[in-house]
């Protein structure tokens, strides 16, 4: 039976103006997909968030709840939903505009919770970054921790303020994932090889770098050697949610193969070899090779993989 997985993070109407002053609207924000990409593969999800009671947090909760996500009843406040207005030029590049809302209360674990998943904007935005930290903290005791930076500096402000930041939540956490790009942000002088021999240093039992078309580079605490795996992509559409997609399918293979979700997974992800965290890796390159053949950031299921 599978533990419960509770995902803590923003959910936002993402609105994208093109060069003809067209507009259309999704439903966004990197936690939001994780969720839905963990639900579509068959785990109980919960998530909390913060939505406005507005038609745009309506139409984000019935988005999550269709896909098979529990939206927590306190996700609910009196600001309005968050919003990432993007306008394209006649090249395609996009000027952004953001009006986010990020009040987080303290958020009590639900019953029957394994594991705890966060990153982006909610890990760093006041006032609700504390209670991202606090309910890291809350579910070591019974579970384990995984965590994306999805560093955004033009949200998130100073790169050293956000470092140390990004360490903090690293030494509170199982498995971290991130991408060259945050690294590049993070860590200039220092190779994906470097960063993860820090993470894991900060207590970490596993992290894995996105290296986009080359795949991925990993390294878990037992081992000082670092595992390669190439990306499984057939064909691009494009790559919205690929990391979050990604994401998804590494925490539930790891789930699957006992590496997190209950007290004592935490011991057996640091004593696991890179052959044993395999699998898992292999599940997340499936489930973003899916995602990038499709438009929009798709969420595959098990049976697609």
């Amino acid at each position: 039976m599978h533990p419960r997985l509770l995902v803590v993070g923003e959910a936002l109407v993402d609105i994208v103006t093109d060069a003809s002053g067209e507009s259309a609207e999704h439903v966004g924000g990197s936690p939001a997909n994780v969720a839905v990409g963990l639900a579509r593969l068959d785990h109980p999800v919960d998530f909390a968030t913060w939505l406005g009671h507005d038609e745009r947090g309506e139409r984000i909760a019935a988005h999550l709840r269709r896909h098979g996500v529990t939206v927590l009843a306190d996700s609910f406040g009196s600001s309005p939903t968050s919003v990432a207005a993007a306008r394209l030029d006649q090249s395609g590049a996009a000027t952004y505009d953001f009006d986010l809302h990020w009040e987080l209360p303290e958020v009590a674990l639900p019953q029957g919770t394994g594991h705890v998943h966060t990153g982006s904007i909610a890990t760093v935005l006041q006032p609700g970054a504390d209670s991202v930290t606090s309910v890291l903290r809350a579910v070591r005791e019974q579970g384990t921790v995984s965590y994306d930076p999805n560093i955004r500096p033009s949200i998130m402000g100073d790169l050293g303020a956000v470092r140390l930041r990004v360490e903090e939540l690293v030494a509170l956490s199982d498995v971290v994932k991130a991408s060259e790009d945050d690294l590049a942000l993070l860590y200039p002088a220092e190779s994906p090889e470097q960063v993860m021999a820090r993470w894991v240093g900060l207590g970490a039992g596993l992290a894995v770098v996105t290296l986009g078309a080359d795949g991925v580079a990993f390294r878990v605490a037992s081992e000082e050697r670092t595992g390669r795996e190439r990306a499984r992509v057939k064909g691009v559409v494009d790559t919205v949610g690929a990391g979050d997609s990604f994401m998804a399918g590494l925490v539930s293979g790891l789930v699957a193969a006992g590496l997190l979700g209950d007290p004592g997974a935490r011991q057996r992800l640091h004593d696991a070899t890179l052959e044993d965290v395999g699998p898992a890796i292999e599940r997340g390159l499936a489930t973003s090779g899916v995602t990038v053949a499709r438009a929009g950031a798709y969420a595959p299921s098990l049976d697609e993989l």
